[in-house]
């Protein structure tokens, strides 16, 4: 293995482009940088529209290299989803939004490399504790309702249209 060097960037999902300072930065490396900015692309364009980490790492011996993206925070994907600039600061009193079940699995989904939860359903449990720390309720209903709902089942088959997504996520 030869010496290995490290490039972060920053990048909006999806929309990387060989424009300074993304591709110097790859050229930099040795890379091929349309190769490198297409698969940077394909790796983030879940998180369209956020500004995303991405991190190369190279071997610059063999020029072998791997891309790790750093996406969006719970928190910021769900102020997006609600369309608030910020949490609230009193969320047992004062709500900043609501959203329908399924956007929490969906955020749950997206989140599922940076998680430590090992099924969606304990990770959607994870999403509607910040869910609910920042003031946002879903489906009408104070999380932490929808969270024992969860462990009862009631949203057993909304869960399981998304469990094909889970796994190959």
């Amino acid at each position: 293995m030869g010496r290995i060097r490290t490039v972060t960037l920053k990048v909006k999902g999806g929309e990387a482009s060989p424009a300074p300072p993304v591709g110097p930065a790859i050229e930099q490396l040795g890379l091929d940088v349309k190769k490198v900015v297409d698969e940077i692309n394909r790796l983030t364009a879940k998180f369209k529209g956020f500004e995303v980490k991405v991190k190369i790492v190279v071997d610059e011996e063999t020029k072998e290299y791997e891309i790790e993206v750093r996406g969006p925070t719970t928190t910021e994907l769900l102020l997006r989803a609600v369309g608030a600039s910020q949490p609230s600061g009193d969320p047992m009193h004062k709500k900043i939004g609501d959203l329908p079940f399924e956007k929490i699995v969906e955020i749950a989904i997206l989140k599922k490399h940076d998680m430590l939860a090992k099924s969606l359903k304990a990770a959607v449990k994870t999403v509607l504790g910040s869910a609910r720390s920042i003031g946002i309720t879903v489906d009408g209903k104070d999380p932490k309702q929808v969270t024992r709902e969860v462990e009862e089942g009631v949203y057993d088959a909304i869960l399981a249209k998304y469990e094909k997504q889970w796994e190959e996520a």
